[in-house]
């Protein structure tokens, strides 16, 4: 595409207008509830800290990039960002009361409550926005006719993925091509049909039969894509170009640009902006609930140590961390030797390097306590791909192809592949390929509600003790 091709715009949608006001109601309305239940404050201090609230919330909103356009995306993801969002707002507004002697003047059961209860009010009005509007597409409301422009299997893809998000309020019209159907596909009939060649389609979007305008020819076609838009450009159509990017294995791909020209990245670590700071902060918090609940069992663990086995009570190995960088991550001895070199052998079954009380620590995943420092420290994280030996990442990158993009993300003590069955030794390569898949399959679909229900999932996996050696 040259750099004087039409530009492709993202409309705002009322959707998001509507997301607004709902939001602020539930945050003013929050706070009316707490104070109608428990003690209302005085009428000043009310106002004030309703308005210091959505200040809060809607620029923490705007920098995040929450009023986004959600189609397409699911409402647990939309919800459980719209509470990081609410939840970085209520931060600010008690730091912003502790030093400006505010917070003194409210009931602290009045505050509590307004903090618990408005987060419940932004679920339940999200939750109904998307069903009414669900309701209304059903009825036939907003909903737009769509074309593919490219009868390949691209746009093939395109549909089924349009049909199966009914939310996104679209309805097939057809696929639209100018070659003839000798050298194109035959349409799947599940998904619609060729209705037409290009000028067709520019009359129907003249006609405003065709509203949205989907261009899924492969890049390569940089000519008759030109072609496509240039005609195009005479309509009022919505229209977007698919890149053929399904060749690559992408990994968390987003757009940005440099010096206005528009770049899509391939591999690319799916925690940036408030993403990144939502996982450090969910790391810092739990991490440090985890320690305070474990000092006394890490204390009785590491006596135990002492008093049953010779050498250090914790082990440091060489990992690979975020982009590769060596990290030393920190364990609970387990055995009567510490290999740390270019050649460490995997725990195996029966293992007679294992000790007696190593045996019970790695069954039970205890061993791993002390990588909770590894947390707070910041070169690991609770949730992410397990961290490999130094040695093994050398013997399996040469092995599996994309094995090294596992590092694009900080590694967890626990991840997706552990409790999808992926625990312990890996004595193929078909076992850590399936690892592997879980890792790059965790950094693609990665939220804070997948981390939360891997550490839930964690615990269930750990008490059966399946793979643990």
């Amino acid at each position: 595409m040259t750099a004087n091709s039409p530009r492709i715009h993202n409309p705002r949608y009322v959707s998001n207008m509507i997301n607004r006001f709902l939001d602020g109601c539930a945050i003013v309305g929050g706070l009316v509830i707490a104070a109608k239940i428990y003690a209302p404050p005085a009428g000043q201090d009310f106002a004030l800290a309703g308005a210091v609230a959505l200040v809060l919330y809607y620029l923490m909103a705007e920098v995040g990039g929450m009023y986004r356009d959600w189609r397409g995306s699911s409402v647990e993801r939309e919800i459980g960002y719209a509470l990081w969002i609410w939840a970085l707002a209520a931060l600010g507004l008690l730091v912003a009361g502790y030093f400006t002697g505010q917070i003194d003047r409210f009931d602290r059961t009045t505050s509590v409550a307004w903090l618990l209860i408005s987060p419940a009010l932004i679920m339940v009005g999200r939750v109904l926005f998307r069903a009414v509007r669900r309701a209304l597409r059903r009825r036939g409301f907003n909903i737009r006719g769509m074309a593919i422009v490219g009868v390949n299997e691209l746009g093939f893809q395109l549909a089924r993925n349009i049909e199966e998000t009914p939310e996104l309020g679209m309805r097939m019209v057809g696929f639209y091509d100018d070659r003839p159907e000798g050298r194109t596909p035959d349409v799947p009939e599940e998904i619609g049909d060729r209705v037409g060649t290009i000028e067709d389609l520019i009359e129907d979007a003249r006609q405003r039969r065709v509203e949205m305008i989907y261009v899924t020819l492969p890049m390569r076609a940089e000519g008759r894509i030109q072609g496509i838009l240039d005609k195009l450009s005479d309509t009022t159509a919505s229209v977007y170009v698919v890149p053929d990017f399904f060749v690559f294995e992408l990994l968390h791909s987003r757009w940005t640009s440099i010096n206005g020209m528009p770049v899509v990245s391939v591999f690319e670590n799916p925690l940036f902006g408030i993403d990144g700071l939502l996982k450090r902060g969910l790391d810092l918090v739990l991490s440090c609930i985890f320690l305070l609940i474990a000092v006394l069992p890490m204390l009785a663990i590491a006596a135990a140590i002492k008093l049953t086995s010779r050498g250090p009570i914790l082990f440091r190995q060489k990992r690979y961390g975020l982009d590769g960088r060596e990290i030393n991550v920190w364990k609970f001895r387990s055995m009567r030797v510490c290999e740390n070199d270019d050649h460490v052998k995997q725990a195996t079954k029966e293992d007679p390097r294992v000790t007696r009380l190593g045996r019970f620590l790695r069954r039970s995943s205890l061993d791993e306590l002390p990588q909770l420092f590894n947390v707070l420290s910041g070169t690991m994280s609770l949730v992410g791909p397990r961290p490999h030996a130094s040695a093994h990442n050398e013997l399996y990158r040469s092995k599996i192809h994309g094995y090294m993009l596992r590092h694009k993300v900080k590694p967890g003590i626990t991840g997706l592949a552990q409790i999808n069955g992926c625990r312990g030794e890996t004595d193929t390569l078909d076992k850590m390929e399936k690892r592997i898949k879980y890792d790059h399959n965790y950094i693609r679909e990665w939220s804070t509600w997948k981390d939360l229900k891997i550490l839930v999932d964690t615990a269930w996996v750990v008490l059966s003790g399946k793979g643990a050696y």
